[in-house]
């Protein structure tokens, strides 16, 4: 496994994140344990997940995949200085549910992500997605509250515009607040334009670090799905916009890539981001050790400038 400085937290992170959504949703217990473990086995440090995962579920009413991490590591006796853990606040959770970011819900809602996660404090604490109802000062204060109470190491947001993001470093900025740190784009080959042509220039000049989610594209990017073979799966309907036949092409080139380097899909899809110093971790998910080991070839696997500038002009 590689490593690299989390924009300017000072927490130095592997090169790939676990993501945790399928905890608990396509993944049960037993293999969410396997998974972690096997990630942590082979360098991961770098956990991510969310208080609402997965509550879009049948039966699965969110908390969760923290609830599962939070088991796993104590189970394993894994120390809690080896793990960079993340999780997010916004979406409907508590009882009676509420959502939002204000601050009183920011200072409830830690709580139970601490008591679920069972752990004293939060490597990386993020807002999920903006709340245009509240303003972003009272946000930034409950999150600097936390931050100077040792509850949360740092903050960060996600599914942030332009617009948002630099609001939020200005306030930060004003009145002495913690920062937001690090940014969760949505970004892949397939979905490049709201992040470079929007937030790649900010997080650069600001040192904000970059953790894309979804640089598979639900899975599209693995190669699973073909021209002529679309896949029934449960994400299959959020994949369907991505079936172009420009984007066929692009797994086409993908294909020959690969094989010249006797790597998978996957890991070029991946080893395409990596090679962006700016993107600290991209998020990968998995259901199987199968799926966890293809992600993991990405780390060690380089494209050559014709690769990167090929996959640029087909994906642009």
């Amino acid at each position: 496994m590689k490593y690299r400085q989390l924009g300017s937290t000072g927490m130095e992170v592997s090169a790939l994140c676990l993501g945790t959504m399928q905890f608990g949703w396509t993944a049960d217990e037993a293999a969410s344990f396997e998974i972690l473990s096997a990630a942590y086995e082979a360098g991961i440090n770098f956990i991510d997940t969310a208080d609402i995962y997965s509550r879009w579920a049948d039966g699965n009413p969110g908390g969760v995949s923290e609830r599962i991490i939070g088991k796993w590591w104590k189970q394993a006796q894994i120390p809690r200085e080896n793990l960079i853990i993340a999780t997010k606040v916004r979406g409907m959770m508590g009882n009676p549910p509420t959502e939002g970011l204000s601050g009183k819900r920011i200072r409830e809602m830690v709580e139970n992500s601490l008591r679920r996660l069972d752990i004293e404090y939060i490597d990386l604490y993020q807002a999920h997605w903006a709340d245009v109802d509240i303003e972003i000062e009272e946000t930034l204060r409950a999150f600097d509250d936390l931050v100077k109470a040792g509850k949360v190491r740092a903050i960060g947001c996600s599914n942030y515009s332009r617009e948002q993001l630099s609001e939020a470093l200005k306030v930060s900025e004003k009145f002495g607040l913690a920062h937001y740190e690090t940014l969760q784009p949505h970004y892949s080959l397939v979905h490049r334009d709201e992040y470079e042509r929007e937030l790649a220039a900010i997080c650069t000049e600001k040192n904000v670090g970059v953790i894309p989610y979804s640089p598979l594209a639900a899975g599209f990017l693995t190669g699973k799905y073909r021209r002529d073979n679309k896949v029934d799966s449960v994400r299959a309907g959020s994949v369907e916009k991505y079936f172009t036949e420009k984007n066929w092409a692009l797994l086409d080139a993908m294909d020959e890539i690969a094989a010249s380097h006797d790597a998978t899909v996957t890991q070029v899809a991946l080893a395409w981001q990596l090679a962006d110093s700016v993107i600290s971790s991209p998020i990968i998910g998995a259901n199987s050790i199968v799926q966890l080991n293809d992600s993991l070839g990405a780390v060690e696997l380089s494209l050559t400038v014709e690769d990167e500038n090929r996959l640029d002009d087909l994906s642009a």
